[in-house]
């Protein structure tokens, strides 16, 4: 039995220079589907051809080459966390929240590869 459940989503978190470019990028070349910019949390959503699976375009001036996160969707993230936390597991840094919209907390592997767990928080789901 495993530590904590996530859900049956992923997103797959990347750093660009240019959030709605990038989206138009893989829409055009990959044939995704955009779903949202959230200009005010500089994010965007681009839902891909695979069933439960999108990718967020984090704005950022420098992005790294190669960044690429997953992120696992899970109801109830502070208790994840606490599990854990209780496991050893290295999380960075607090858990962020963007009120009405989601909540988040990136955490390490033994091989320091970072992954994240977000829990939904827009209405009805948090």
């Amino acid at each position: 039995m495993s530590l904590i459940s996530v859900d049956q989503t992923i997103t797959l978190a990347m750093s660009v220079t240019d959030r709605h470019a990038s989206a138009k990028w893989y829409q055009s070349m990959l044939g995704f589907e955009l779903l949202y910019h959230a200009d005010g949390a500089g994010w965007s959503e681009i839902r891909t051809n695979t069933p439960g699976v999108v990718i967020g375009f984090g704005e950022h001036t420098k992005p790294a080459p190669g960044n690429c996160v997953p992120v696992f969707g899970i109801a109830d993230l502070d208790a994840a966390r606490q599990k854990l936390e209780q496991a050893e597991v290295t999380f960075d840094g607090e858990t962020d929240v963007v009120e009405g919209m989601v909540k988040t907390a990136t955490f390490y592997d033994p091989d320091g590869n970072a992954l994240m767990l977000a829990q939904d928080l827009t209405a009805g789901n948090g």
